[in-house]
């Protein structure tokens, strides 16, 4: 964590602290509110939501006093942050160019706003933290490169499993260990076929959407997470769809090894998940050859080996973002970003038959779910990402279980993910 807090006094006392600027002010982004409302040396200066009134009841959730100014105009709010007040706006690109604006966080969950906005902040010289994972694992390399080249930092969000995974290995490997797996585990039953329909009472005890309740169930957001994992360390899927066993805390390191040691897997390095009492933690298995280390671990209570395991019991997800602001402005890094070429790729995969002629619905919903596959196999196949599946229109009818391809598709080209897709498709190909 270096000395972010220190640093955040410091930026308090000197009357400087960090201005953020928040796209999309649902549960998530109303919690980043409330959060930095209790923290020094961060202020929220910027709140953008679908209606001024949404925007506005979650600067409610500061403990801070907020003097409101609700405007569309960015040269009316600029005067308003200049006369100590926070915007809220119906107008994203407030939040991109106003010039007291440090950082972007976008949190909309919709994966081609996620992209407009990614796009706008670096082009205004603002780091941005993308909570959208579904648009990072689209195209998270090519926004990452078009931020390293404006000198700012393109970052997953902390908090998030992804990136609290990705602390892990970064540690794991910083010390020279041989990562043998890495994932999170997953608290809802597996149902790869779930509807909205079907989870639509559950989702209301929940206080959830049905459409977010389904994500999670069918499988879409754990494979969209663990892409991003895969993606920003290189580990990748053992098997498509990766194995997803039941395991508890005490089993991982002997269900995760390699089968010439008992295990499931194939080979060392996979990114995966279980279902069991890991969640809400997330996990890295790690080994080494080295006999005195082995030794000083058994004497740490480690175990026996050869894996061992490291476990984070939390994620506080919306309630960490704003250390990702932070460590983009003070020491210019991400909490986690896509490599230039990417290990993963999410597929998209039928949920029941579809016909020709249909026009293919959101994650969550009735059509497809998503799974996870090495992106290698998946451009060589033709795969349809997963996060430009929305708005296709089936070219013939493909039966239940089927990964799509883009030769089944008409794709829906005015997407903006779209064309940064294809810029990313160009630069790969080009080397």
């Amino acid at each position: 964590m270096n000395e972010i807090d220190r640093k955040l006094e410091e930026r308090e006392k000197a009357g400087n602290p960090i201005r953020v600027a928040l796209i999309g002010a649902g549960q998530m982004g109303t919690e980043i509110i409330a959060q930095i409302g209790e923290m020094a040396g961060m202020r929220v200066s910027v709140v953008v939501d679908l209606t001024m009134d949404i925007a506005a009841r979650a600067c409610a959730s500061s403990h801070r006093t907020l003097d409101l100014a609700s405007t569309n105009d960015p040269a009316e709010a600029e005067r308003a942050l200049a006369a100590g007040k926070v915007v809220v706006s119906t107008n994203h690109r407030v939040a991109t160019s106003l010039s007291p604006v440090e950082v972007v966080i976008e949190s909309t969950g919709r994966a081609d706003m996620g992209a407009i906005a990614a796009l706008h902040a670096i082009h205004s010289r603002k780091h941005i933290v993308m909570m959208t994972v579904e648009c990072d694992v689209t195209v998270g390399p090519v926004l990452s490169r078009m931020a390293q080249s404006a000198g700012v930092v393109y970052s997953l969000a902390s908090g998030d499993e992804p990136a609290a995974i990705i602390e892990l290995c970064r540690f794991a490997r910083s010390l020279g260990f041989r990562i043998v797996a890495a994932g999170k585990g997953k608290n809802n039953p597996l149902d790869v076929h779930a509807t909205p329909d079907a989870w639509a009472r559950r989702a209301e005890e929940r206080r959830m959407s049905p459409r977010m309740l389904v994500e999670f169930v069918d499988g879409s957001k754990t494979m969209v997470e663990m892409a991003a994992v895969s993606n920003a360390t290189g580990l990748v899927p053992d098997v498509r769809g990766m194995h997803g066993p039941h395991a508890l805390i005490k089993d991982l390191t002997s269900v995760f090894r390699t089968r010439e040691q008992g295990g499931i897997l194939s080979r060392e390095g996979v990114v995966d998940y279980a279902i069991g009492d890991v969640h809400p933690g997330v996990f890295v298995i790690v080994t080494t050859d080295n006999p005195t280390i082995r030794a000083s671990l058994v004497q740490r209570d480690m175990g026996n080996g050869p894996n061992y395991l490291l476990y984070r019991p939390f994620h506080l997800c919306s309630l960490e973002v704003p250390l990702s602001a932070a460590r983009a402005v003070f020491y210019g890094e991400s909490s986690g970003h896509s490599r230039a070429r990417p290990s993963s790729e999410c597929i998209t995969i039928s949920k029941k038959e579809l016909r020709c002629g249909e026009t293919l619905d959101g994650m969550g919903e009735y059509r497809y779910r998503g799974s996870i596959e090495r992106f290698e196999t998946a451009s060589l196949l033709g795969l349809l990402p997963l996060g430009l599946a929305r708005g296709c229109v089936l070219k013939e009818d493909v039966p239940a279980d089927t990964p799509l391809t883009l030769a089944m598709v008409e794709p829906a080209t005015d997407s903006v993910l779209f064309h940064l897709r294809a810029i990313f498709d160009k630069l790969l190909s080009a080397g």
